[in-house]
Order: structure tokens, then C-alpha cells, then sequence
């Protein structure tokens, strides 16, 4: 059940994620919903989509488990090492700065090394579906990014080594937390001294 449940949520999250690349069906969505209302749909679906793939692997991982193979304790270490650009990464995404200008779409580089690292460390079946999804999905966006003819707007104002400083030193402190009181805690898998 948690495996249906979880894939059923990522359908959702990653199906609304990938309208924003089909221009000409989100151009018809917001004529008919208006712009509001498209934001509001996705907000919810996104959501509603999240919430699945959290309930569903909580409930797949405490009762469903099925192992396909036993990574090696080298790959845990190297995903370890790698959700460490793959968070700051991320933060850039929001404090724009040459990290941000050179990557262009460092959200999307960030998500491919964390599902890539994920992929890696975990050999079960939920695993392997939730981490490869998302992986195909950043792939997938990113692709998409470089074929689609439309600018998305107005320019984005973007900041100097100073920004790409403050991203760094927040997705250290974001990484550490994600390490030590995020995973162990949230997830119930300790990540640091096991």
C-alpha cells in the first residue's frame, strides 16, 4: 500500500512539475483557470503530491521494504560527500550569484547529485523508484530548459562572488542540519557516524 501510495504521489508532484515544460498545455490551463488559479492548482497538487510520496515511503520503508541489492558502505560515504554541493547548490538557486549565472539552473543541478547520491546508497525497490524519478525528472527539466524558445519572464537580477559566499556558508549550515537533525530524526536513517 505505501508503495502505491508513494507512487500515486510522485505521478502528482512531478506530473504538475513537468506541465510548467509543455508551454502550449500551461497556456491553456491559465486561460482557463486565470494565473491565480493555475498558481493555486499547482501549490495544492504539489502538496497533496508531496505529502503521498512522504506518507507512502514512511509506510513502505516500516512495513513493505524489499531490498534489490546491498550497496557497498563506499557509495553511502560518496553520497555523504556529494549532498554537500548538492545543497549549496540549491541555495544558490535562491542567492543568485556566478554560481547561479554559470549553472543557470543550479536547483535542477542540485536535485540530479542528490537523487544521483541517493540512488547510489540505497538499493531497495521504494529507493530506487523515489530517487530515479527525480533524477529522470531533473534530466528530463533540464532538457527541456534548453530546447523551450521562451525567456520565462523578465531578467533575474543575479549578485557577485559575495552572493555565491553567503550560498555556500548557508548550505553548509543547511547540509549539517539535513545530516544531523533532519535525516536522523525525520527520516529515522542516522547519516553522520554510522
Amino acid at each position: 500500500m505505501g508503495l502505491s501510495v508513494m507512487i500515486v504521489g510522485l505521478v502528482l508532484f512531478l506530473g504538475v512539475h513537468t506541465l510548467t515544460t509543455q508551454r502550449e498545455l500551461r497556456a491553456r490551463f491559465i486561460a482557463s483557470m486565470g494565473e491565480g488559479g493555475y498558481k493555486i492548482g499547482y501549490a495544492l497538487v504539489s502538496l497533496v503530491g508531496l505529502a503521498l510520496i512522504v506518507w507512502g515511503f514512511a509506510h513502505y520503508r516500516a512495513d513493505e521494504w524489499i531490498n534489490v541489492w546491498t550497496p557497498p558502505r563506499a557509495l553511502k560515504h560518496l553520497n555523504i560527500l556529494l549532498m554537500l554541493p548538492a545543497v549549496i547548490l540549491v541555495v544558490a538557486a535562491y542567492i543568485r550569484g556566478r554560481i547561479y549565472a554559470t549553472l543557470k539552473h543550479p536547483m535542477l543541478a542540485g536535485v540530479k547529485l542528490w537523487a544521483f547520491g541517493h540512488l547510489l546508497a540505497n538499493g531497495d525497490l521504494g529507493g530506487i523508484i523515489l530517487f530515479g524519478s527525480f533524477l529522470g525528472w531533473a534530466v528530463f527539466d533540464r532538457i527541456s530548459l534548453k530546447r523551450r524558445g521562451d525567456a520565462g519572464g523578465p531578467p533575474i537580477p543575479v549578485g557577485g562572488i559575495g552572493n555565491d559566499l553567503i550560498a555556500v556558508a548557508v548550505g553548509v549550515v543547511a547540509y549539517l542540519a539535513l545530516a544531523f537533525a533532519f535525516h536522523p530524526v525525520v527520516i529515522g536513517v542516522p547519516v553522520m557516524g554510522n
